[in-house]
């Protein structure tokens, strides 16, 4: 990595983000908790949810990651609260796009994860990028499996 592609890829917007991500911490009476961790290099992202009418109503992360897991997480967190699975799911399937075909900017309400378009390059980097997301689909769907084992 050369000097330039690092600023590019650790660039001032990607560090702004990792330094504040939003909901951090956990939640004290979660629908769902899951960790995920990338063995490629280690990042882990514990997520803490509850769920109310099929959306996100509550939301915690615990994000060890690179600024590049930090950063995306730091997105995802900032808009995850009121949103169903699906547009969860469609602003990861776009961010993967973005990162492995060089295809469009993520749609609103994830359109900031173009901060994280340098990373293209860099597929060691994908797997942490995408780890806040895995893990928010997969308590996701613990949160609901839950609820409907609750209702039968």
């Amino acid at each position: 990595m050369t000097d330039q592609s690092l600023e590019q890829l650790y660039s001032k917007r990607i560090l702004a983000l990792a330094c504040d991500i939003p909901h951090a911490g956990k939640l004290t009476a979660a629908d769902a908790s899951v960790r995920k961790r990338s063995p490629l290099c280690g990042s882990t992202v514990t997520v803490d949810l509850t769920l109310a009418d099929g959306k996100v109503a509550d939301f915690a992360q615990n994000v060890k990651a690179c600024a590049l897991g930090q950063a995306s997480a730091a997105v995802l967190g900032a808009k995850v609260v009121g949103l169903d699975r699906a547009t969860i799911e469609a602003g990861r399937a776009a961010l993967r796009t973005m990162l492995t075909e060089d295809g469009p900017t993520p749609p609103a309400p994830f359109e900031a994860l173009e901060a994280l378009r340098p990373a293209q390059a860099y597929k060691n980097r994908h797997p942490s990028i995408l780890l806040a997301w895995d893990a928010t689909l997969d308590a996701f769907d613990q949160a609901r499996a839950v609820s409907t084992e609750k209702a039968n």
